[in-house]
């Protein structure tokens, strides 16, 4: 599993963490051993510029994501295939200044909200979204298990 980070916000995030937690979602979701994924970290201005460009929405946002390959969760009852290219998933955006403020009123530490929202993005690549009530309860349950797996098996970590 390939996951690059690029950090352009000027704020300190715990990159190796944002890495593992990647890695823990897409295994999790059986994607392709092989898959692709960048996150990318940035500040408020850039991030009001990519929503209004992609979304058509003003001011900055805590996350955005770009699929590319449109890949899917594999099935839980088989193996991964092998043969099946590994594709590239797509890029996370995710905006530090933004996620403190989010953090802070949930009552959590930036890095914290950071992992949620990033666990937010990769299932957005993987055509997961929340605009119906039905698909809301599904994605925001799958975000809530995929989260608490990482954090049970991350218990001496800080979060």
């Amino acid at each position: 599993m390939s996951v690059e980070v690029s950090n352009e916000s000027g704020v300190a995030v715990d990159e190796v963490r944002l890495v593992a937690l990647s890695r823990h979602v897409l295994d999790a979701m059986r994607i392709h051993p092989l898959a692709e994924l960048s996150i990318l970290l940035v500040d408020e201005g850039e991030m009001a510029n990519l929503h209004e460009r992609w979304m058509d929405e003003p001011g900055p946002t805590d996350v955005l994501s770009f699929p590319m390959d449109e890949l899917r969760p594999g099935r839980l009852d088989t193996e991964p295939d092998e043969a099946e290219e590994p594709g590239l998933l797509g890029d996370v955006v995710l905006c530090p200044s933004v996620a403190e403020l989010q953090g802070r009123e949930a009552g959590h530490s930036t890095q914290a909200e950071l992992e949620l929202l990033c666990t937010h993005g990769i299932l957005h690549l993987l055509g997961y979204d929340h605009a119906e009530p039905d698909d809301e309860r599904e994605m925001f349950g799958l975000q809530r298990d995929l989260l608490a797996a990482w954090r049970a098996g991350d218990a001496g970590v800080k979060q």
